[in-house]
C-alpha cells in the first residue's frame, strides 16, 4: 500500500520519530514521509512510534492508498526530495 505519514511531536521526540520514519519511508518535507509499505511494515512502524509518543501531546496521521497511481500529487515550489533522480 502507498502511505503518506505526517507527524507533529514534541521537540524532545522529533529526532526519534524522524529516525523511525526514515527506516520505513522516504522523507519529502519537514515531518512528512511517503512510500510503499506492507501492512506488517505499517503495523511495526506504528507500534514503535506508540512506544515513545505521548498521546496527550503528539500526533501521527497516516493516509493510505492501494497504490501511488491513485494519488495525484502536485509540487509547487522546491521539491525537497526528488526520488525520480535515482536509478
Amino acid at each position: 500500500m502507498y502511505v503518506i505519514l505526517v507527524y507533529d511531536v514534541n521537540q524532545k521526540r522529533v529526532a526519534k520519530m524522524l529516525k523511525l520514519c526514515r527506516r520505513y519511508l522516504h522523507w519529502i518535507q519537514n515531518s512528512v514521509f511517503e512510500g510503499e509499505l506492507t501492512e506488517v511494515q505499517l503495523k511495526e512502524l506504528l507500534h514503535e512510534a506508540r512506544n515513545f509518543m505521548k498521546m496527550q501531546e503528539d500526533s501521527l496521521i497516516v493516509f493510505q492508498s492501494r497504490d501511488q497511481r491513485w494519488l495525484e500529487k502536485e509540487i509547487i515550489g522546491l521539491d525537497k526530495n526528488q526520488l525520480d533522480a535515482f536509478l
